[in-house]
């Protein structure tokens, strides 16, 4: 699949790779320099690929109230959510954004490679109408300390953090959230395709520099954000991966009774972030051990562009004490490495 972009990233000089049944763009310039631009500038992404869909109906509020960790009367329409959707026993079936647009009416963004499957369980709820919009729309990212300002001269408004705006934007509407996926601040605007190339236009005008699958992948590392089918999955919990921040757990819903006795019977592991001390790129897989005989593996590493250190977050068991040391196997060589809390760029 392509997005309908894919002629403008291509005049762009993008460089393309194939990501979930989808050829994207993996970079244009060198991945530091766009890395650089988000932390420092702007930066824009066509994450088109991810999912998204419209739910309505009588039985909405409480199917996402159901389905989800997080508690959607947390907040208020107009407002996002990062939240989880759990099988059973607790694994993350996904993690998920969710746009409470209005009252009875809902935005949910899955990751690209669960689109059908959280549709499809979404859709499964009594009284809920579900409106597919992957193939009728664009979605862009715009991100870093000036993306705000930019989106807001082009569109007229920007979003705050995690909360929802709406503009027209050449005859159409443009939605819009405070959210993404660099640690950074930014909008997510979800456009209609025909106007989705005089958009990129003008951010490109805008001194705004288009980003790959590569940079977008080292600035969700050094912010510590997870990705699902590396750091999180079907086997792991939010309480391993220390997303507890997205489970509510004064209200039913799927996974809590798994959930409640991890939480009575204490953890077996714990997703760890750290820093190597010596030179080294750790990466998925490698083993990870500590002092007191905890071992574990990598699940994302990467050298950091920001602080230009390893950098990476690993599941250990048991969980390491705060502030024990770890090593990570390199090339048959032990590196030592220091417990960090993301995002690590950011001075302690």
């Amino acid at each position: 699949m392509r997005s309908p972009l894919h002629d403008v990233h291509a005049s762009l000089g993008a460089r393309f790779t194939e990501f979930g049944g989808w050829e994207l763009p993996v970079r244009y310039d060198s991945v530091i320099a766009e890395h650089k631009a988000v932390r420092e500038s702007a930066g824009f992404f066509d994450v088109t690929h991810l999912g998204r869909f419209d739910l309505t109906g009588e039985g909405a509020h409480d199917a996402v109230r159901r389905l989800l960790s997080n508690d959607i009367e947390r907040i208020e329409p107009g407002r996002c959510q990062y939240t989880m959707m759990l099988n059973p026993e607790g694994g993350v079936v996904d993690d998920i954004i969710v746009w409470w647009m209005e009252p009875g009416r809902y935005r949910v963004l899955p990751n690209a490679a669960n689109h059908e499957k959280v549709m499809a369980a979404f859709t499964a709820e009594p009284g809920t109408v579900v409106s597919d919009l992957r193939p009728s729309s664009v979605l862009i990212a715009v991100q870093g300390p000036e993306a705000t300002s930019v989106v807001e001269r082009i569109l007229g408004v920007a979003p705050k953090r995690f909360r929802i705006a709406a503009a027209d934007f050449q005859g159409t509407r443009a939605d819009m959230a405070g959210t993404g996926y660099t640690g950074e601040r930014g909008a997510e605007v979800c456009l209609d395709p025909s106007v989705a190339p005089a958009f990129v236009e003008a951010l490109v005008a805008a001194g705004v520099k288009p980003c790959g699958l590569g940079a977008r992948d080292t600035l969700r590392l050094e912010a510590g954000l997870p990705l699902w089918g590396e750091d999180i999955d079907e086997t792991t919990t939010p309480l391993e991966a220390g997303l507890d921040f997205a489970v509510a757990m004064d209200h039913d819903f799927v996974g809590r009774d798994a959930l409640q006795r991890q939480m009575n019977g204490g953890l077996p592991r714990k997703l760890v972030g750290f820093v190597l001390e010596d030179r080294g790129v750790p990466r998925h897989g490698y083993a990870v051990r500590t002092a007191s005989g905890g071992t574990g593996h990598v699940t994302s590493g990467n050298m950091s562009p920001m602080i230009d250190q390893g950098i990476g977050l690993a599941y250990v068991s048991p969980p390491p004490a705060p502030g024990e040391g770890l090593e990570v196997e390199i090339r048959d060589r032990w590196i030592p490495a220091r417990q960090a809390q993301p995002p690590f760029h950011l001075p302690r």
